[in-house]
């Protein structure tokens, strides 16, 4: 495939060619297939507990919400837990916008699991809309040239209008042909192609996380969205999440899967999560 070329050249901007199924190829690349195990290992103890079958909805809200305060974290708003609960107004500062964006686009992706496989560039516009909760011209489309980007945490270079524009097209027609690649490598490369691009004004990584969650759930990996990767991406820190994100944006086969492993993480930690979340209900403790 040629990875050295870089994930967005050859297996992004083309669905033809030496293969019909280009992400398939990443699933063979060094340890992902462990990373594969591990989370499916992690998902199936969670989804096996006990409270799962009594209270499945409760376990979801909660990692709604852990999901949410994740993503919010690793886009500056890290607020403890409790706080998030207790706030009902989220307008009054950076922070406060932050964390109501990523609560907002917790709760919309459910809305919009049908909806992905068959229109994924229509997912991303509403993801931004809702992120963004604002009417500027800018909002809900991929920016135009000379636009700015507000995306501080992430200082990689910024591809121009042109190159995001073509390789969101590529990912869409990914998504929509779909693929034989376990849900976790899909997912992998939809949340680093987004991040790469910053395809919006603002919000990307808010919303490349959650159509990272979008896939997972969607693909049946985690249909009951109980294992949210935003807690891991957060737990594992956002210093561990940029430079796996630079293997991604490198375009090796050892950065792809370094990239590919590091998200498998997030969601075993993800699951982890909830896992102790069912753990507390059992005990009578939360």
């Amino acid at each position: 495939m040629g990875f050295a070329l870089g994930v967005a050249s050859v297996v992004l901007m083309s669905t033809t060619g030496a293969t019909a199924d280009p992400l398939a190829a990443l699933g063979s690349l060094p340890g992902v297939a462990e990373s594969v195990e591990s989370v499916r290992k992690a998902v199936d103890r969670v989804y096996g507990h006990r409270v799962m079958r009594r209270r499945s909805n409760e376990i979801t809200s909660e990692a709604a919400l852990r999901g949410a305060r994740g993503s919010a974290a690793l886009s500056g708003a890290d607020w403890a837990l409790e706080e998030v609960r207790r706030r009902t107004d989220f307008s009054g500062d950076d922070d406060a916008r932050v964390m109501g964006a990523a609560l907002r686009l917790t709760a919309e992706a459910g809305q919009l699991l049908s909806i992905w496989r068959q229109s994924p560039l229509r997912v991303l516009a509403r993801l931004h809309l809702v992120a963004a909760a604002t009417n500027g011209d800018e909002v809900g489309r991929p920016r135009l040239a000379g636009e700015p980007v507000d995306e501080p945490l992430i200082e990689l270079p910024l591809p121009g209008a042109d190159e995001v524009h073509g390789r969101l097209e590529g990912l869409a027609e990914l998504v929509i042909a779909g693929s034989s690649a376990p849900a976790l490598v899909t997912a992998a490369v939809v949340h680093g192609e987004l991040l790469a691009l910053r395809p919006f004004a603002s919000h990307n990584g808010l919303v490349a996380r959650t159509a990272e969650r979008i896939v997972l759930v969607g693909s049946g990996l985690d249909p009951k969205s109980v294992c949210p990767a935003e807690v891991g991406h957060a737990e594992l820190g956002r210093a561990a999440y940029l430079a796996a994100l630079d293997g991604y944006v490198s375009g090796t086969p050892d950065g792809m899967a370094a990239w590919i492993a590091h998200c498998g993480k997030a969601v075993g930690l993800g699951a982890r999560e909830s896992t102790a979340v069912c753990e507390a209900l059992q005990r009578g403790a939360a």
